[in-house]
């Protein structure tokens, strides 16, 4: 008997372009299988797709290799990121602080 297939997609994103790749995988592959068979090393070298970070629809997946996939699902890769948001936020109130005492003393 063959093994049943779903479709879905991989999908990968830069500032400047984006990948979107559809496949058909046997009915549970997991998040990271279909990110290894995507070929989507083929469009950005560079990344690691044994370990990056994926997500579904816009929700991490704290372990990929054991979210078996659903028919229709959107496998998003994720780039690692370059500043820890809680850091920008806490910079940037430190800076609106330091204005408004600013504007006092003046």
């Amino acid at each position: 008997m063959a093994d049943t297939l779903i479709a879905v997609e991989v999908v990968y994103a830069l500032a400047d372009r984006q990948q979107l790749l559809r496949l058909s995988l046997p009915k549970g592959a997991s998040a990271r299988d279909a990110v290894l068979r995507s070929g989507m090393q083929a469009y950005f070298p560079e990344l690691d797709l044994a370990g990056c970070p994926l997500g579904i629809f816009g929700k991490a997946l704290p372990s990929p290799e054991q979210r078996l996939l659903e028919e229709g699902d959107r496998v998003e890769i994720y780039r690692p990121l370059l500043v820890d948001p809680k850091e920008v936020r806490k910079l940037r109130a430190a800076k609106a602080a330091q204005a408004r005492s600013g504007e006092r003393d003046a």
